[in-house]
């Protein structure tokens, strides 16, 4: 009796371990949208330090992350326990929040001319030279950017915790709290160690640069060429991510728009041979085009409201 006892809890064990799993891997592969702009805005956060004080910030702020985390996830799992209602409304303005930031990044690409550009392109130039100043209290400019970070990860993390919260709304209490705080953990460590990866590759590639070998110094080569192409890519790939995940959530909240895009996909799933692909590729698409569309209505009411209260405020000034 005892040892069937011992054989159903160490079975029990291993399902709840396994939907855990399951669980967060979803929530993983829904949150990974927002990896791509995380690691791209926290490795241009901390590559404006001298070289040697690189993982130290990396590190510093990968600390102000966790304790991020040890706020968000807590406060997750007390809406969920206790106004669950509310956990949809949050996932939905994540997922504007999401597509808005897309929008942003487009129409500052797009929309902005080059004199536009020409402040910020001054300012990093006058980073540069603090930067080569030794009279510069470097201690504190490296307290301002991991403060920096630590508010901008704020941000991404909550945005993280809500679509990883939103996989895990039905389950029990103790799988949301396991799903959440290994979500957190995993972004964490992976955000941060590729973070360091990235902002150490070109001292690498100089490092390699400087050996005898010749494959030594094809690889720095390559590194070298490879690191601001990375930066770029990652940029892009984040940018298309927000309007996948965020359309995605936004086209879920809705059920007519979630049926039609299924019906869309549905329908192109029937051509012969490339059905499968078809299906995918119109649903990814679909989902982008809501992200694109909610992302670009929210910053017109955004835009309209600012407008709104700054004539309203230039009155009562005047």
């Amino acid at each position: 009796m005892a040892g069937a006892s011992l054989l159903a809890l160490i079975d029990d064990i291993a399902t709840i371990l396994d939907d855990v799993a399951l669980m967060t891997k979803v929530a993983a592969k829904k949150t990974a949208g927002v990896l791509g702009d995380d690691l791209a805005l926290n490795a241009q956060q901390v590559s404006g330090v001298r070289a040697e004080r690189e993982l130290p910030v990396v590190w510093a702020v990968a600390v102000g992350s966790l304790k991020n985390k040890l706020i968000l996830v807590p406060a997750a799992l007390a809406i969920s326990r206790f106004l669950p209602a509310a956990v949809t409304p949050l996932l939905m303005l994540g997922g504007l929040y999401l597509c808005l930031e897309g929008v942003e990044k487009l129409a500052h690409k797009w929309l902005h001319a080059a004199a536009d550009d020409a402040p910020h392109a001054a300012v990093g130039a006058v980073e540069a030279v603090e930067l080569a100043d030794a009279t510069i209290d470097l201690p504190t400019l490296e307290a301002e950017k991991i403060k920096g970070a630590i508010r901008t990860d704020f941000v991404l993390s909550a945005e993280i915790v809500v679509i990883a919260l939103g996989t895990v709304a039905d389950a029990p209490f103790a799988t949301q709290v396991a799903v959440l705080s290994g979500i957190g953990l995993i972004m964490t460590v992976g955000v941060y160690g590729i973070v360091a990866g990235i902002v150490k590759m070109d001292d690498l590639g100089l490092h390699l640069l400087s050996r005898s070998g010749s494959v030594a110094r094809t690889i720095g080569r390559g590194l070298l060429l490879a690191a601001p192409r990375l930066m770029k890519a990652l940029t892009v790939i984040g940018t298309a991510a927000m309007f996948l995940v965020g359309g995605g959530i936004l086209a879920h909240g809705i059920p007519a728009v979630h049926h039609g895009i299924a019906h869309a996909a549905e329908l192109a799933g029937g051509v012969p041979a490339v059905g499968g692909l078809l299906a995918a590729s119109t649903s990814l698409l679909l989902d982008a085009l809501v992200g694109i569309v909610g992302g670009s209505l929210t910053l017109i009411g955004v835009k309209a409201f600012a407008a709104v209260r700054a004539a309203f405020g230039g009155e009562r000034t005047a």
